[in-house]
């Protein structure tokens, strides 16, 4: 995905991405990464939702008619930025920020 969306310049989804010291904190009791790094945790960035819906068309648009750019999972790929997509208007239409997190659990 990052290709792609360099390829269509537009930033990658994971530039998007900020956790915050619980997330962090979760990731470090399933065994992964370094306890450490908690202390020097930036604090969580937030975008404004044009910004990711830059990204999320530009990719859609790109996959709509050849989502095996992506391989096999092309079409899960596509379903999931169709529903980033929705998320993001209703954040823009509420005048909110947002984030890429990941759920640990």
């Amino acid at each position: 995905m990052e290709k792609l969306a360099l390829r269509l310049g537009v930033r990658p989804l994971i530039e998007f991405f900020s956790a915050d010291e619980n997330s962090m904190s979760l990731l470090i009791e399933e065994g992964a990464g370094n306890r450490e790094l908690l202390q020097r945790l930036p604090p969580p960035q937030w975008y404004l939702p044009s910004e990711g819906l830059a990204t999320v068309e530009a990719m859609v648009s790109a996959l709509e008619d050849e989502p095996q750019q992506l391989g096999s999972e092309g079409e899960q790929v596509l379903a999931e930025l169709v529903e980033y997509r929705r998320v993001l208007r209703k954040t823009q239409d509420r005048q909110l920020r947002w984030h890429l997190a990941v759920s640990w659990r």
